[in-house]
């Protein structure tokens, strides 16, 4: 084994341990109490259940690739969620509403990251769109899917949102 050799494979240890030193982020989605009660009366508990996992794994993809937040645990609560058409629970509730009915929608996500010292800071990101010109061609919960991704885009950035 040549000293060049030996050196590339001492600094590829050396990577290769530091990378498992950084466990990534945990991330944990609540319900906020007024989405859940908005849940049980209009939209539906398992689609406001599916969302909340859809959050935390979009979050969860993103910071997997980056390391700002590694170590950290990021605790989020889905305070709002509005969707572009009529939910399962909706259409069931008013037999005359068509899934071809569409509105804006969007999301409000609020929490904490506590970075491995303890260091607590505030979280949140709200959308909701403002032009109904792009709602049509969506599904039911696209508006609030695009504010996860944002969110989880300039999160795994390092940008920790206070809020928006």
């Amino acid at each position: 084994m040549t000293m060049r050799t030996l050196a590339i494979a001492a600094a590829a240890l050396l990577v290769s341990a530091t990378a498992a030193l950084a466990a990534p982020a945990s991330v944990s989605v609540t319900i906020g109490p007024q989405l859940q009660i908005k849940a049980e009366k209009t939209l539906g508990v398992r689609d406001v259940n599916e969302l909340a996992a859809r959050l935390r794994t979009t979050v969860e993809r993103r910071l997997a690739k980056t390391g700002p937040y590694d170590g950290a645990r990021i605790e989020l609560v889905l305070a709002d969620v509005q969707p572009n058409r009529p939910t399962f629970k909706q259409l069931g509730d008013k037999p005359g509403l068509s899934y071809q009915s569409f509105g804006i929608g969007g999301a409000k996500i609020e929490g904490r990251a506590i970075a491995a010292n303890g260091a607590v800071t505030p979280i949140g990101y709200t959308y909701y769109e403002s032009d109904i010109r792009w709602a049509r061609r969506g599904g039911t919960w696209a508006d609030a899917e695009w504010t996860f991704d944002r969110f989880a885009y300039d999160l795994a950035r390092g940008q920790a949102l206070a809020s928006r």
